[in-house]
C-alpha cells in the first residue's frame, strides 16, 4: 500500500450535469474527495467547491476519492432527508464500471461475503464471518489482453465493497495502491473504478431519474 499524498485534480473544477431546485449532480473526478479530511490539505472537495457556488448544497453520500462519477448532493433539508432515506432503505440503484487483473471466467454471478474494518489499519477493510454483510452483482462486459472490464452493481454499500470483493475473487482493481500488489499498482495512474450511473426517486415530483456518465477505460 502507497502512501496517501493528497493532490486534487482542478480540471474539470466542477463537471456539472444536472441542476433543479432540489438537487444538483456531479460528475466527480478520481483523485477527488467528496468531503474534507481532518487535515487543512484535504479543504478542497467535492463539496466545498458545491458550496462556492452554491452555499445551500448539501451532502448525502460518498464516492472514495480514486473513484470518478456520478454524484448527487441535495439543495435543500427535504431533498437530503429523502435522498438519504432512498439510500438507507436501497432504493436507490448504482452501476460502476471497474478494469480488473485477469480474466473473468464466469460472464456474470454475484459476490456475498461479510465486512468488517482492519482496525489495525485503518481506513482499509477485511473480510470476516462477523462483518456485515454485503452483495455485490457482476457482468463482463469485455476481455482485454490481460485484464477484464466489468459492470458492478452494488446491494449494500460498504466502505471499499467493490475493491473487496473484486480482490476476493482473485481480480483486483487495476490501480488500486490501498489492496493491490506492485502489478495491480503499475497497471494504471488511477484507481479503474467509476461510478457511471444513479439512478433515485426526485424527491420533489417523485420522477424516476437516472443520471450517467461514460466510464473512461476505454
Amino acid at each position: 500500500m502507497q502512501i496517501f499524498t493528497y493532490t486534487p485534480p482542478s480540471i474539470p473544477w466542477l463537471d456539472i450535469r444536472y441542476q433543479d431546485r432540489d438537487i444538483i449532480v456531479i460528475n466527480k473526478p478520481s483523485g477527488l474527495l467528496s468531503n474534507p479530511g481532518r487535515a487543512a490539505n484535504t479543504f478542497d472537495c467535492a463539496i466545498n467547491r458545491l458550496l462556492q457556488r452554491y452555499p445551500e448544497a448539501i451532502l448525502v453520500h460518498r464516492l472514495d476519492c480514486a473513484t470518478s462519477g456520478i454524484m448527487v448532493f441535495a439543495l435543500n433539508k427535504k431533498a437530503e432527508s429523502n435522498i438519504k432515506t432512498q439510500f438507507q432503505n436501497r432504493m436507490s440503484k448504482k452501476t460502476y464500471i471497474a478494469e480488473v487483473q485477469g480474466h473473468i471466467v464466469d460472464e456474470e454471478g454475484v459476490i456475498e461475503l461479510a465486512m468488517k474494518p482492519d482496525t489495525e489499519r485503518p481506513p482499509l477493510q477485511q473480510l470476516a464471518q462477523d462483518g456485515k454483510p454485503s452483495k455485490t452483482y457482476f457482468k463482463v462486459l469485455e476481455r482485454r489482453q490481460s485484464s477484464t472490464l466489468v459492470e458492478l452493481k452494488p446491494v449494500t454499500g460498504r466502505t471499499h465493497q467493490l475493491r473487496i470483493h473484486m480482490l476476493a475473487i482473485g481480480h483486483p482493481i487495476l490501480g488500486d495502491d490501498f489492496y493491490g500488489d506492485e502489478k495491480v499498482i503499475s497497471a494504471s495512474k488511477r484507481l479503474c473504478l467509476h461510478a457511471m450511473s444513479l439512478s433515485i426517486t426526485h424527491p420533489y415530483s417523485g420522477k424516476a431519474m437516472t443520471f450517467s456518465s461514460a466510464h473512461p477505460f476505454s
